[in-house]
């Protein structure tokens, strides 16, 4: 038996579901990227807004590639649970916020017209760094955007032109992916592509607030489907695993209304900058370092890497010493409080987030993630011997020797590899005119520390 509207009354009374008239609930909101990141996180803020009194705000999510979500969620009439797990157990929830999935090449008219519709009010997207087409220095790489077709930008530009032909309304374009300023990105990777009184309006009528999101979402396993479906009965091909922990910093301007996301404990915030940058340098910065350092110890899960002393005391001088020190706080903004709960949440045995998830495009990361705080505390006079390591790490990862490479840029970095040692490698990415120097462009001292860490990996007591 499969989970869907006509079974989920056989769900065991232990199954959490909101409740709320779902037939009734008009559409408002379309997604792109719908993977297990939305369904686990802005799904379920949208689903205590609507579980709350908000109307109309169903989501259609859209897959921009694959038909793999689609094939999970449409025979279940839009149904999936949510697994939250620590070390006290799992709690389980069915979340009724997704209302359609759309594969956007299979059917580029549907997607236009869920864009287009008057009742859409709302865009919110998580497609990765990469799929924004970034340069390493910064800025929208439109020769990128060209050659691809097809991208959120395209996507979201034509949804400008249809709703200012037909006088539908702006939009809220509200992106949920791990970047500084992701707000400001989106609006000129868009902008780009318009021109004219469509050009006119988007900038002037249109909202693109900047957001920081966090939640820990491993790839669902299939261990993990078929646990969930002892548990609840039947089988749900949709269902997503994650921690307890969630928050959601959201940039308080919106083109027209919006649901009461603050109800599941979003914040509406006149400005993100200080949550975003220690989300990006702490969180995410540890991450990655703990994904490329754990994957050369011969880690496979974070827990796993976060538990390696070696590891470890890198990590903890990266978040505590370096990062926070990068850093403007907020007033009230508890550095040292947060260092002490990711490395809490990154030992949770129960969720098995998988190294190779995170040390996927390496190369669109690293900059947010440690490039400006290695150029920031440069200028405050701040040792950086952590960062280094962890950029080290990434640098002997793109050698292939702990498993495959996958970054956009893995050929060409893995060519430079092929006809560079070490300190050539660092001269080539991080010297002068090298493919990272706008990011941060290494010293003589900072070069030659970095390419013997290359070299030596990391120091083990």
């Amino acid at each position: 038996m499969r989970l869907s509207e006509a079974t989920r009354g056989a769900l065991p009374a232990a199954v959490a579901q909101a409740g709320y008239a779902r037939a009734e609930q008009a559409g408002g909101i379309v997604h792109l990227g719908i993977g297990a990141f939305h369904r686990a996180h802005q799904a379920v803020y949208t689903d205590d807004a609507m579980a709350a009194g908000d109307r109309n705000w169903a989501i259609t999510g859209v897959s921009l590639r694959s038909p793999q979500v689609q094939e999970q969620l449409a025979p279940q009439d839009g149904l999936y649970t949510v697994a939250t797990r620590d070390a006290d157990g799992e709690r389980l929830r069915v979340i009724e916020a997704v209302r359609a999935v759309l594969v956007a090449p299979h059917d580029p008219a549907a997607v236009a017209a869920a864009l287009a519709a008057p009742a859409t009010r709302i865009v919110t997207l998580t497609v990765t760094e990469k799929g924004y087409h970034r340069l390493p220095g910064g800025g929208i790489d439109g020769a990128s955007v060209e050659r691809a077709g097809g991208t959120i930008y395209h996507y979201l530009a034509q949804a400008v032109r249809d709703r200012h032909a037909a006088g539908a309304g702006p939009m809220t374009l509200v992106s949920c992916d791990n970047m500084t300023d992701n707000g400001h990105v989106l609006h000129e990777g868009v902008g780009s592509l318009l021109d004219g009184a469509a050009a006119a309006w988007f900038a002037r009528d249109w909202a693109c607030p900047s957001t920081m999101v966090d939640r820990i979402v491993p790839a669902t396993a299939p261990d993990d489907l078929d646990r969930i479906a002892r548990h609840i009965g039947m089988r749900d091909d949709g269902a997503v695993v994650t921690e307890p922990f969630r928050q959601w910093v959201i940039e308080d301007r919106f083109a027209t209304d919006r649901p009461r996301w603050d109800v599941g404990g979003a914040q509406f915030v006149a400005d993100v900058r200080p949550y975003e940058t220690a989300k990006l340098r702490m969180l995410n910065g540890a991450h990655s370092a703990l994904a490329y350092l754990g994957l050369g110890a011969g880690h496979e899960f974070v827990h796993q890497a976060v538990a390696d002393p070696a590891v470890r005391q890198v990590v903890e001088r990266l978040m505590r010493r370096e990062a926070a020190a990068s850093l403007d706080a907020a007033p009230g903004q508890d550095l040292d409080g947060y260092a002490d709960a990711l490395l809490a949440r990154f030992a949770n045995p129960a969720l098995a987030h998988r190294l190779a998830q995170i040390a996927s495009d390496g190369s669109q990361k690293v900059g947010p993630r440690w490039l400006e705080a290695l150029t920031i505390n440069r200028a405050r006079g701040v040792e950086t011997p952590a960062t280094l390591a962890a950029l080290a790490g990434w640098l002997r990862h793109l050698r292939g020797q702990a498993g495959p490479v996958n970054d956009p840029m893995g050929d060409e970095l893995a060519a430079l590899w092929r006809d560079h040692d070490a300190r050539g490698m660092v001269a080539a990415l991080f010297g002068a005119g090298g493919r990272f120097a706008a990011r941060w462009q290494a010293d003589d001292g900072a070069a030659d520390a970095l390419a013997a860490m290359v070299e030596n990996g990391v120091e083990r007591n």
